[in-house]
């Protein structure tokens, strides 16, 4: 392996991606910045996509390695990681769901109390979120033994 493929590549795949964000903070005064962005960060994205096809460096980790890594992890180990993902994920998008509805539920029902029931529904249905992932949890925590 030479210092192009070790350094260079994940460098400039890296800064491919920051890209956008670093437009968006220089021109953040302009009403057409997060259009350009947009287009930015998709034109990022190809590159960054172009060049994993281009260049594969797959030759990093041998068959040999990967099998042993994957037997020091073993099933249960990523059934475990698997389970703690599914909490964690559904977690985050039930207080991100709840976050944005709460707010506007409250406002409704300040309007027109007439319209609690309705609120309470998309709510509850924000932290539908959490308990599914809760539910996936123990699916996979039961298929491990």
């Amino acid at each position: 392996m030479n210092i192009l493929e070790l350094m260079l590549i994940p460098l400039f795949a890296v800064a491919m991606l920051i890209l956008p964000v670093v437009y968006i903070l220089k021109k953040k005064n302009k009403n057409s910045s997060a259009r350009k962005a947009f287009i930015i960060n998709i034109c990022s994205f190809f590159a960054v996509l172009a060049l994993a096809v281009i260049l594969p460096t797959g030759e990093f980790v041998s068959a040999q390695a990967a099998e042993t890594v994957s037997n020091a992890i073993g099933d249960a180990g990523l059934g475990y990681l698997a389970a703690a993902l599914s909490v964690g994920l559904g977690s985050i998008g039930c207080g991100i769901a709840v976050g944005n509805a709460a707010p506007a539920a409250i406002g409704a029902v300040a309007e027109e109390p007439k319209s609690f029931s309705k609120a309470l529904i998309f709510v509850a249905l924000g932290e539908g979120v959490a308990l599914y992932g809760f539910l996936i949890s123990f699916m996979i925590l039961n298929a491990l033994g």
